[in-house]
């Protein structure tokens, strides 16, 4: 009998006993709870938006901190990734914190590709994850996880529609990752004009089928809050730093000639909800549907590219082994295959090679032969005219002799004259 088999039929036989007495396994979730604080929690959250819509600053005002951050560049050609880990503590519960910031988003012209260096990136942390997972010894105890458990989605309060960059950038991150939409610096607009706004973008992402994150409703404990909140979706934020004092109390405050914004009044912006969906009654929900629903996702498809499969054709279980295997077979296949093509093309490039050389060999030759050819000629006409020269030479000197020779006899015939006349005159 096979062992799955085996362990179906231990789990259909499982039977609810009584106990006689108390053992002690009740302290099981207690134990959990140490052990969780002792290790600590992380958690991620990327926030993405066009430049200035106060992304830092509302960091800086979820967690009651300053986080140390230097102005960053909006020259880049393309959007970028800035990723800043915090060590935080509250209660004795410490909190590895990493704030991811699309830094450039929305700044290009041509914004068809915003979207692909978030997706890369939280494509590139599940893979981490993955590798780790593959590995024979795995140290999960110590291992930082950076996959992302909450995407903040900054709109611009326009007061109309979402732009087409929000739709599309969000329908690329929707599988991928708990997309919560927030209307940032709501206090731009008016009440009823933020009313509107958000009907309009609960509309929009709905037609355009976009799934944002929605607060789970399974427990009990918060399914009446979470339900509640859910209509609220999405957040009107406004984010600030700054202090005043309000009646007796030092309030989170942004303020303007005409009024001052509470940050956490409920009348005046969504704040509050924000900050206790996300935080305080939903961080642990985030964590894992970030773990069970969108890294199993990711890790299900990758392992389907590499073959893995949990049955085969005829809807058995497939064993790792033999996957294992059968993709080792393939490979090796593939290998040969390519090696036995190299080879070919390797014969065949030589084959070539050589009929070039002969080809470049024989046309060497042909010209050789014709310099040579046009050598001899050259050095038979210069013989030629060698000799041609040396008979004129020998001509000039024969033609040199006989007029020296003719002249010394007419200059002899004629000192004789002279004297023969000299003498008749003398007599």
């Amino acid at each position: 009998m096979a062992a799955t088999e085996i362990v179906r039929q231990m789990g259909e036989g499982c039977r609810s006993l009584p106990l006689s007495a108390h053992v002690g396994f009740d302290s099981l979730p207690d134990q959990l709870v140490t052990k969780s604080v002792n290790h600590g929690f992380c958690f991620n959250i990327l926030c993405v938006g066009e430049t200035g819509l106060g992304k830092s600053t509302l960091m800086d005002t979820l967690f009651n901190t300053k986080f140390e951050s230097e102005p960053n560049s909006h020259s880049q050609p393309g959007v970028q990734l800035k990723s800043s880990t915090y060590d935080l503590t509250e209660s004795n519960v410490r909190l590895k914190l990493t704030v991811i910031n699309s830094i450039g988003f929305g700044d290009q012209i041509n914004k068809e590709d915003s979207y692909k260096p978030i997706v890369e990136f939280i494509d590139s942390q599940y893979e981490a994850y993955l590798q780790e997972e593959l590995k024979i010894k795995r140290v999960f105890h110590n291992y930082h996880d950076s996959r992302i458990h909450a995407c903040l989605y900054f709109i611009a309060p326009t007061g109309h529609s979402l732009k087409s960059l929000d739709l599309v950038t969000m329908k690329k991150l929707d599988s991928k990752v708990n997309i919560i939409p927030i209307i940032a610096k709501s206090d731009a607009i008016s009440k009823s004009e933020l009313t509107k706004f958000k009907i309009k973008i609960t509309s929009e992402l709905v037609s355009n089928g976009v799934q944002i994150y929605q607060f789970p409703t399974d427990d009990e404990t918060v399914a009446e809050i979470n339900g509640t909140m859910n209509a609220h979706l999405p957040f009107a934020v406004v984010g600030s730093t700054e202090e005043a004092k309000i009646g007796n109390k030092m309030m989170k405050v942004r303020q303007y000639p005409w009024g001052t914004i509470q940050v956490e009044n409920e009348s005046h912006c969504d704040f509050i909800k924000l900050r206790e969906m996300l935080i305080r009654v939903n961080m642990e929900d985030l964590r894992e549907q970030t773990h069970t629903h969108h890294y199993e996702l990711y890790r299900r498809c990758k392992l389907e590219e590499m073959g893995f499969k949990d049955t085969d054709p005829d809807s058995k279980p497939f064993s790792l082994q033999e996957t294992y295997e059968a993709k080792r077979n393939e490979f090796l296949g593939d290998l040969q295959k390519k090696e036995e093509e190299m080879r070919q093309m390797f014969v065949q490039r030589v084959k070539e090679k050589e009929a070039e050389l002969k080809e470049a060999e024989k046309e060497l030759h042909e010209k050789f032969d014709r310099l040579k050819k046009l050598h001899q000629e050259e050095k038979k006409k210069l013989e030629d005219k060698k000799k041609s020269l040396d008979d004129e030479v020998n001509e000039f000197k024969k033609r040199k002799t006989a007029t020296e020779l003719l002249q010394s006899q007419q200059a002899g015939g004629s000192q004789t004259l002279k004297r023969e006349k000299e003498r008749k005159n003398f007599f």
